[in-house]
């Protein structure tokens, strides 16, 4: 996809397509594999029935058995026969594959019994619990469709005095463009003509909007908010800002570590200790009993028993189980988690790394302070409002919601005019007032000064005299200091904020939530360059999340160990993009999901502990010649329903 973003609409399009058969051959795989349960499991009754009425030859029974045991592995073999030829021959398929095998062939020896049903039940179990494994994986996560939401669809374009609607990708460099309010900019340039307030929320998550005039660079991806700008363009569709970041995310998946599978790590370990330890049971006592040939059968049917009870059955099922349970758990609270491995993550994660706007804040304004010199509070506010009220800015939405009343206080306003990078200016009754920044202070020659408080200062001058001004801040949400707390509680002990905000907001924002490291005014690939450094600092064995939930973050979401989004509001890329999704954006679930996941790997590991307990015993008495293959997978299913039960309580939170 790196390569193609120029391949415009419809490789957008195709893409939608191909996740779309994506998530369908999800589902049919899933079906599928329920089917082919369902008609083993009837095979192999019949065979079973066959066997008990029928007398007939062995190898015929062999055969009658072999339709059922190859219909439901022939995927498990081909997985070990894989991974032999890769080098990797001790996966838990190879277990399944050797022991079968083994106990298909045992019935051929001389004074062995045939051990067919058990065979096909052992690979039988093992798909159900593969099922369950897929099942709980859910979808992990879907290509990140949604980034397709800042990549605008079309681009309005000046060609021989008449204005085109054209593909982005159609558009060379140094064209004019046209973009109207409401629309997305399609291609990175520079203002020709007009002035606006671009939204750039999406792109660097930064919650005031950017005012813009002639000789502004605006970059692809923003939304414009107010008026009409004519862009000559700099950069072609696939080098713009917004094919960057696709290409970012798209990328940053790559290099993801993924913890491992409980099993398959424990399988490393486990199943070349079993089939040596059989190896051994099969070929040293015979040889040390003075007659190789009659001792060997039984001491081979000994090593194929050791074998099948050593078919991780219960860990296969409990672990996927207890690991669905978890996550069921977590989503029962508003946290998504989309597949196990992140459950494993999160238990030992070391460093949390936040995006401040919209995850530790609202990313909302509201009115902070308001410090008149001339008149009181109220008039000053009121005055503002008024000024304000046709702004499309959130400014002015802010302004209007400090003073809703002014709808029925019967003041006239007229004249409203808008100084592009400066403010606006209205007559309110019968003073003209300017609510607007600095410049347009000095250009009125208002006496204005500073304010001590941190946030967007809006000053405001009644008849070209200063009348005070007025503290807009974005709020800090309700429960990010108690997020930041019961983090630490938790034991995690660094805990960092990253910004794209003004240093001193950042700085007001840490020290309100008692947070010691921070970094501010970054952009979107400077965030990644913090968090690969946060990557490459932290302890082993232990993992980063980010949280965020702009589409600028969406990159970070992709390259932690595990990205968090804040889905209420966040955009539908980051959510995407992430691993885990807060679906009512309180930060302080993030210390409950961490909870829930230390809880469930806790349980996943009793049922690792307490079926190896059993098969440890089972296997002594195989050894001794005291196992029956019936009481190896009695053993089997036994400790798996106890752990199946086990792992049900996951999901109780």
């Amino acid at each position: 996809m790196a390569h193609t973003h120029h391949h415009d609409h419809q490789a957008c399009c195709s893409q939608k397509q191909h996740e779309h058969h994506h998530h369908e051959h999800h589902h049919d795989g899933i079906r599928n594999r329920i089917m082919l349960i369902v008609v083993t499991a009837l095979l192999l009754v019949g065979a079973i029935w066959i066997e008990k009425y029928w007398q007939l030859p062995t190898w015929q029974l062999l055969l009658i058995y072999l339709i059922p045991y190859l219909l439901v592995g022939h995927d498990t073999l081909k997985e070990a026969v894989e991974g032999l030829i890769h080098g990797e021959a001790f996966n838990e398929h190879f277990l399944m594959s050797v022991a079968t095998i083994g106990a298909l062939c045992i019935g051929f020896l001389p004074g062995a019994e045939t051990e067919f049903p058990e065979a096909v039940f052992v690979m039988l179990f093992f798909l159900v619990g593969e099922l369950f494994e897929e099942y709980a994986e859910g979808k992990s996560r879907e290509s990140i469709t949604h980034l397709m939401d800042i990549r605008p669809d079309t681009a309005s374009v000046e060609r021989n005095g008449m204005t085109m609607t054209v593909d982005p990708n159609q558009v060379a460099v140094g064209e004019t463009i046209i973009v109207r309010p409401g629309e997305k900019v399609p291609l990175d340039g520079v203002v020709l003509e007009g002035t606006s307030a671009l939204n750039t929320v999406a792109l660097t998550g930064e919650s005031l909007p950017r005012d813009i005039t002639v000789g502004d660079e605006v970059i692809s991806g923003c939304v414009n908010l107010s008026g009409v700008i004519r862009i000559k363009t700099t950069k072609s569709f696939g080098e713009s800002t917004v094919a960057k970041i696709i290409q970012l995310v798209e990328n940053a998946g790559n290099s993801k570590s993924k913890s491992e599978a409980f099993i398959t790590r424990f399988a490393r370990v486990y199943t070349p200790v079993v089939v040596g330890a059989a190896l051994i049971l099969a070929l040293l006592p015979p040889l040390f009993s003075g007659n190789f040939t009659t001792a060997f059968p039984d001491w081979l049917y000994r090593a194929l028993l050791f074998l099948v009870v050593s078919c991780p059955c219960a860990l296969v099922i409990s672990v996927p189980l207890t690991f669905f349970g978890g996550i069921g758990g977590a989503s029962r609270n508003g946290i998504l988690v989309k597949g196990s491995s992140y459950m494993d993550i999160l238990a030992r994660l070391g460093t949390v790394v936040f995006d401040k706007t919209g995850t530790l804040t609202h990313g909302q304004f509201t009115v902070t302070a308001v410090h008149p010199d001339t008149c009181d509070e109220r008039h000053l506010l009121h005055l503002a409002a008024h000024v304000e009220h046709f702004s499309t800015h959130p400014i002015g939405a802010a302004l209007r919601d400090a003073f809703p009343d002014e709808a029925t206080d019967g003041c006239i306003v007229s004249d409203v005019e808008e100084v592009a990078g400066q403010g606006i200016r209205a007559r309110v009754a019968d003073q003209i007032v300017c609510v607007g920044n600095t410049k347009m202070m000095d250009f009125i020659g208002a006496k204005w000064h500073d304010c001590h408080h941190v946030g967007t200062i809006i000053h405001v001058a009644i008849d070209g005299a200063y009348a005070g001004h007025i503290v807009i801040n974005d709020q800090i949400k309700d429960d990010s200091a108690e997020a930041i707390v019961s983090l630490k509680e938790l034991g995690i002990n660094r805990i960092v904020m990253l910004t794209g905000d003004r240093r001193e907001v950042g700085e007001q924002v840490a020290s309100q939530l008692d947070l010691m490291e921070y970094h501010t005014e970054l952009l979107p690939a400077e965030k990644v360059k913090h968090v690969e450094q946060l990557l490459n600092e932290k302890g082993d064995g232990t993992g980063l999340a980010f949280v965020g939930d702009g589409i600028n973050d969406a990159p970070v979401l992709a390259r932690a160990d595990v990205g968090i989004a804040m889905g209420g509001l966040g955009s539908d890329a980051a959510i995407e993009a992430a691993d885990v999704v807060i679906m009512d954006d309180r930060p302080s679930r993030i210390a409950i999901a961490i909870r829930i996941a230390r809880r469930t790997i806790a349980i996943a590991r009793q049922n690792i502990w307490l079926a190896i307990g059993i098969k440890v015993a089972i296997l002594i008495l195989a050894a001794f010649g005291l196992g029956t293959m019936w009481m190896a997978v009695f053993a089997d299913v036994g400790v798996t329903i106890l752990a199946v039960l086990n792992a049900i309580r996951a999901l109780k939170v």
